[in-house]
């Protein structure tokens, strides 16, 4: 394999890295410069902390949401119905410290998801116990379709007691993440993995023009977006080289259990709790832009030894990276519910379901057409949400509120003024599926006007233009 030069390593994410031809020149240049560099494993505490990584403080916690079986399971056209749980249901919160500079908070709960009425409030409780700012809080749901219901969507409604667990759970495990930040310096290490066999775009052409949702798989013309396969894993050792913390991030709808019929995080999260159980520490899985893709090829147990496996390797591949800084942005963004023809809608939806799903389709019709009816009055209303940006040294994650088409993440991404730059959807608040401009034309269930998916068309693309605007605001 040809050498690399690190500086060539530095260029955007599209530009090819090129073999550097001159390498006594670039050794030269590297000799005197970039001390921003990752380093190898082993290299010297006192010089990693020369080069700005000086004093990372990492704390970790969760907290479980019960729950029992008389709860709604979420996720489905209609309130499903289960029996016994496997895993746990919780909030994974990692709290990152830097001396004089505003601490971190990154939570992810087991949910399917959840909207700011619960969020905001629980913020606000975390900011006054902590003193972390509310604008340093990320709080991001994993997306499990196997979960009690945090809010009103399809033919089913919000669980309260259940909500009302969650919320004071993302408290708890905020609190008890601060509580614990560690009293010596620690490393963040950093990989980049693909992880492309667990996930594919899922809006498949179908050959009367449809896009695939539910139904036979056998009739696929060609995919009509993209799959983004990146699993980045961030990883937090102590001076003891103990693996307190860990994140991971990928962009595949979290449905599939290792045991059909239970309560379950999903194969996300009953990955990340077997990798804690083998390795130590808290993994932290954040849900990326995945509202345009599914597993359409594993069984949930394949696809949560998949994962663990990609981890694993991942972890073990993990380079030290400097964080000169914890930084984060977080602001308002009003958008609009979407005007919609009542005729048109019902068409689709009916087309649809009486050619591709079977009996169970006259319900989903039905469905649609009592979320249509509680949004019409509602056409045209401007709402508010949250957009938010955090860098951790060179790594930013953005979170995004809404069960975000892949190619939508993909666009902020490649824009973005940082290397390393991953989503994290359904992120301090939910606004439904938001698709690009391309998806609305060729609809689709994402795209069907109701509860999930009401903003009007664009606005996937207007939180692109904020998303990459912050992202410039704290390259500065």
């Amino acid at each position: 394999m040809p050498n690399y030069c690190k500086i060539c390593d530095t260029m955007k994410p599209l530009t090819p890295r090129l073999p550097c031809l001159l390498l006594s020149l670039h050794m030269a240049i590297l000799a005197g410069a970039n001390q921003e560099q990752p380093k190898p494993e082993n290299a010297d505490r006192s010089r990693n902390s020369a080069a700005g990584n000086a004093t990372l403080r990492v704390g970790a916690a969760t907290a479980e949401f019960e729950a029992d079986d008389a709860m709604v399971i979420a996720g489905g056209i209609t309130g499903g119905k289960v029996t016994g749980q496997e895993g746990k249901l919780r909030a994974v919160a990692i709290v990152l410290e830097k001396p004089s500079q505003s601490k971190l908070a990154i939570v992810a709960c087991d949910i399917l998801m959840i909207t700011r009425e619960w969020l905001d409030p629980a913020v606000a409780e975390i900011e006054s116990k902590t003193g972390i700012p509310r604008a340093h809080i990320l709080i991001n749901a994993t997306h499990t379709h196997h979960a009690p219901s945090t809010l009103a969507i399809h033919g089913y409604g919000t669980d309260k007691i259940f909500a009302e667990r969650v919320q004071r759970g993302i408290v708890k495990a905020v609190v008890e993440a601060n509580a614990n930040l560690s009293k010596d310096d620690c490393r963040f290490l950093f990989h980049l993995a693909e992880e492309k066999a667990v996930g594919q775009n899922s809006r498949q052409l179908l050959p009367d023009g449809q896009i695939y949702w539910v139904g036979p798989r056998d009739h696929f013309v060609r995919p009509t977006g993209p799959f983004d396969p990146e699993l980045p894993v961030l990883a937090f050792r102590d001076s003891a080289d103990k693996l307190r913390a860990l994140i991971f991030n990928h962009s595949t709808h979290t449905i599939g259990t290792r045991n059909d019929r239970r309560r379950s995080p999903g194969f996300y999260g009953m990955a990340a709790q077997e990798l804690e159980a083998e390795l130590g520490g808290a993994f932290c899985f954040l849900e990326g832009a995945s509202g345009s893709t599914h597993n359409l090829s594993l069984n949930g147990g394949q696809a949560t030894d998949q994962i663990k496996q990609t981890v694993r390797e991942a972890l073990a591949k993990a380079q030290p990276r400097p964080v000169a800084r914890l930084a984060a942005v977080k602001r308002p963004f009003k958008f609009k519910v979407r005007q919609f023809d009542e005729a048109k809608e019902d068409e689709a939806v009916v087309r649809y379901c009486r050619k591709w799903v079977g009996p169970y389709g006259e319900q989903v019709i039905q469905v649609f057409r009592d979320m249509r009816k509680t949004l019409a009055p509602q056409r045209g209303q401007e709402r508010e949400t949250w957009l938010q940006a955090m860098v951790i040294g060179d790594v930013a994650i953005v979170g995004v509120p809404a069960e975000y088409f892949t190619k939508l993440g993909l666009d902020i991404k490649n824009r973005s003024p940082f290397r390393y730059t991953y989503v994290a959807e359904l992120a301090n608040d939910w606004i439904g599926y938001l698709p690009d401009l391309d998806g609305h034309k060729l609809g689709g269930y994402q795209v069907w006007t109701g509860l999930h998916s009401y903003a009007e068309p664009g606005t996937g693309e207007q939180i692109v233009e904020e998303m990459v605007s912050m992202l410039k605001e704290l390259d500065k």
